[in-house]
């Protein structure tokens, strides 16, 4: 059933996409006849400064940019399977391929990943799994727990990108994404070995629902157990699920409150909805609601679930849960703000990091790559509807590389969901996330370390910055 919805999406995406480009391709003219990176770095430097003149009137279809739209449709179509935007790709692509403008690249990003996470959002919020009580693939309460602080976070490293130099955020991405990137490596094989213990048990034919009903006397119990296990304590079963129709529109809330902070403030490049002084005693105040604002909205959520709780658990329940659920409703909002800093810092979405930190603490692969991205739609449609809200330019070009990535995600989920349920491994999707993750490592360090170099031998200032 899911295989047929994701074919008629695609096959309605790909009408869709063939309409806007020939309606792009009639008005627009080739702009650059070769675009070929020099290895030599001052003729690239030239070359890039050449082309980012000829953008200034207008983006044109050329050789450069369809290279870079079939490069993206990859990187879409394997971030995909992980939940996870693939931003730390398309810059790189973007920038280095069709010599686009950071700012540019950056605005496109935007609607690149909500396009990919669209086509996620669309497969999985409400889709439901036998190997997950019935429930969502989605865990809404780890979205609704972390989007706050993850929201602010990103506003904090965005902040700390304008402090710090331009070396010190490269090297501390390349160890960073490196170190995670060798984690998620690791709980692929420990998946996959758990996985292989299943087929010799069980065989190959029931791998999926064997693993989850075996697994907590497999290796590692108590980290395998949490995969099967609320993540927020113990949740109420009945007979009928009910779509969680209330958080939904608490994220929605969420959303629509850090738009509102954000467009009052403007993107990075001072483009705001209301004039103000950049950097001004009412710049400040207007960023620093976010901080009461996420701490309310968190309180408010850990408030409305423990009184749940109280309502409907007896108090021998209650008791076996307060121990994990604590820690548990502790741990999210701080992981959210670590990977929104890290996030704002480096320039990329948040699920390249959350994702690896919910791997690590033992969230099932289906379930982590699902919630990723629905947190990834939200933090991506953000930016979309800020750089849309404040005059960004090619916006039809943008909307082409959305549906591109969309059409490239539907086709990436349709493979990843037969390959999980012919082979019965959902270690598959940890190693989609370590590729990613080790070609954003590669691909964002080498694009850091040229703009350093430019900087080196141009004699720029290498040191710590104001952020104004």
């Amino acid at each position: 059933m899911k295989a047929n919805t994701i074919l008629t999406w695609l096959t309605v995406s790909l009408a869709i996409l063939i309409a806007l480009s020939q309606a792009s391709a009639e008005e627009t003219r080739p702009f650059s006849n070769n675009l070929k990176i020099d290895l030599v770095l001052e003729r690239f430097d030239k070359w890039s400064h050449h082309q980012m003149q000829s953008q200034e009137t207008g983006l044109k279809i050329a050789p450069s940019m369809v290279i870079a739209g079939v490069l993206c449709f990859v990187a879409a179509s394997i971030s995909s399977a992980g939940g996870i935007g693939g931003g730390g790709l398309y810059i790189p692509i973007l920038t280095i391929v069709a010599s686009l403008d950071l700012k540019t690249a950056s605005s496109f990003t935007a609607f690149m990943v909500t396009g990919g996470s669209v086509a996620n959002v669309m497969c999985n919020m409400f889709t439901r799994s036998a190997k997950f009580g019935g429930q969502t693939v989605v865990d809404y309460d780890i979205a609704i727990l972390s989007e706050p602080f993850m929201l602010l976070g990103v506003s904090v490293g965005v902040i700390c990108n304008l402090v710090f130099p331009e070396w010190l955020v490269t090297i501390l991405f390349a160890v960073f994404l490196a170190c995670s990137t060798f984690k998620t490596c690791q709980k692929g094989i420990f998946h996959w070995n758990l996985e292989s213990e299943e087929v010799n048990r069980n065989g190959c034919g029931n791998l999926e629902n064997g693993l989850v009903e075996n697994e907590t006397s497999a290796i590692g119990s108590e980290e395998v157990r949490s995969v099967k296990e609320p993540l927020l304590g113990a949740e109420l079963t009945s007979s009928v699920v009910r779509f969680p129709w209330m958080k939904l529109g608490i994220l929605v809330i969420i959303w629509f409150s850090f738009s509102i902070i954000s467009l009052l403030l403007g993107n990075q490049y001072g483009e705001g909805i209301i004039p103000m002084e950049s950097c001004g005693v009412v710049y400040w105040v207007v960023s620093s609601l976010q901080i009461p604002l996420a701490i309310i909205f968190t309180a408010w959520i850990l408030y409305r679930k423990e009184s749940c709780h109280h309502q409907t658990i007896n108090q021998q329940g209650m008791e076996d849960l307060t121990g994990a659920g604590t820690s548990n409703n502790l741990f999210f909002p701080v992981m959210a703000l670590l990977a929104g800093m890290l996030g704002g810092l480096f320039g990329i979405g948040g699920g390249m990091l959350i994702t690896p930190l919910l791997l690590q603490v033992g969230i099932a692969p289906e379930r982590t790559a699902a919630t990723c991205s629905f947190m990834v739609f939200f933090l991506s449609s953000m930016s979309a509807f800020q750089y849309l809200l404040l005059g960004m330019e090619h916006v039809e070009a943008s909307i082409i590389l959305a549906v591109i990535c969309f059409v490239a995600s539907l086709l990436g989920l349709l493979v990843i969901q037969k390959a999980i349920v012919k082979y019965g491994r959902a270690s598959i999707i940890v190693f989609s996330v370590s590729t990613v993750m080790a070609l954003s490592t590669v691909l964002m360090t080498s694009f850091g370390a040229l703009n350093v170099w430019r900087d080196y031998i141009s004699g720029r200032n290498m040191g710590f910055k104001l952020p104004c």
